[in-house]
């Protein structure tokens, strides 16, 4: 177990209590999203099915995530903790997500294995009884004293169904404390993968994963991939508006259109990977993108900041709610537009072309 002084652990925990209420902000207030680089769904289109040969209400969007039913192939995707306005935005997705069907990611839980006070912000299993909860932590932190004890710590304190370990090695870079040490880590990750006791996921924030990374990640025994492309959220862009170095607020510019694509991640990584678990996150706003990304070849779809927003508001779980169900009836619409009658036949559809592409 990482241990401290008790000094050092308040120390460290106000830093990242405060740390997180400033990405919440941020993430609000600023603007953080990519320049100049998109997450790419905008360069396909649906051909429309005039004649569907389906009812609407009979599409069905079930599927399976780590062993457990859901009745949409969506995400929350992993965001915040560790303050009492995290708490609040986890409770709020947390009680979409039971309701309509979804799994949820929580944010990293580093600050509650270093000071468990702050471990009631990610507790929300008494509220999310029956979906897939996924517990998270930095793959940074394997090679700073974390192993199989703080994983399966983390597991415990949020009763998860699975554990992510996130790649942030951009941010960490313009982050003012963060930690840039990302030597054999890919070892350390499979050491989790062969010891844990639920599947361990990997996870790009925002900068993407491609197909010979993902290879890589699976044949050390990790049992999905998130590939967190840009075109979303830039969190170098994030970590200027924190900065106080000129220097480093002057560079992140620089990086403002950084990444790979989501769209790109999901085909490479399919090509890469025909039987890999895909979770697609990145930048997407609507259920007609998590359909294109379905065809593309996710399993699974991610939404993260386009959510936040409604998660803080005043209306709290009532617009979080609504914001689901249309998300949904997006995804169920696109899929009646193309008459696939299941996740199955949105996969397989020829009815995804490139744009300006004709029918085939």
């Amino acid at each position: 177990m990482v241990t401290h002084s008790s000094g050092n652990v308040g120390e460290e925990a106000a830093l990242t209590a405060k740390r997180k209420g400033e990405h919440i902000r941020i993430c609000l207030q600023e603007e953080v999203g990519s320049v100049g680089v998109t997450p790419g769904f905008e360069r396909y289109r649906f051909v429309h099915n005039a004649l569907p040969e389906l009812g609407f209400d009979s599409i069905s969007l079930e599927t399976v995530f780590v062993g457990k039913k859901l009745r949409a192939p969506l995400l929350v995707s992993s965001m915040t903790g560790g303050t009492d306005e995290a708490s609040a935005i986890n409770m709020r997705l947390a009680e979409a997500a039971q309701a309509r069907g979804w799994a949820i990611g929580l944010g990293s839980m580093r600050a509650a294995i270093e000071e468990e006070s702050l471990a009631s912000s990610f507790r929300i299993r008494h509220v999310a009884k029956d979906v897939p909860v996924i517990a998270n932590l930095g793959a940074v932190q394997l090679g700073l004293g974390y192993g199989v004890t703080q994983c399966r710590r983390a597991v415990e304190l949020a009763e998860a169904d699975a554990l992510v370990l996130h790649l942030n090695g951009m941010q960490e870079l313009f982050q003012p404390e963060g930690d840039i040490g990302f030597s054999d880590l890919l070892r350390r990750i499979g050491e989790v993968c062969g010891q844990l006791e639920v599947p361990v996921g990997v996870k790009e924030v925002g900068w993407g994963i491609d197909g010979k990374t993902a290879s890589r990640l699976i044949d050390a025994g990790v049992a999905f991939i998130d590939v967190a492309g840009a075109g979303g959220t830039s969190w170098s862009q994030v970590e200027k508006f924190r900065s106080a170095d000129p220097m480093r607020r002057a560079a992140a510019e620089a990086f403002a259109d950084w990444g790979i694509p989501t769209a790109d991640c999901i085909v490479d990584v399919r090509r890469e990977l025909p039987s890999a678990h895909i979770v697609a996150s990145g930048g997407l706003r609507n259920g007609v993108e998590a359909a294109k990304a379905i065809a593309l070849g996710a399993d699974l779809v991610g939404f993260g900041r386009t959510l936040l927003p409604n998660a803080v508001a005043l209306e709290g779980l009532a617009a979080v709610d609504q914001q689901f169900e249309q998300i949904e009836f997006e995804l169920r619409a696109a899929m009646f537009g193309i008459g696939a009658s299941d996740l199955q036949a949105l996969r397989s559809t020829d009815r995804l072309v490139p744009m300006g592409g004709g029918i085939r």
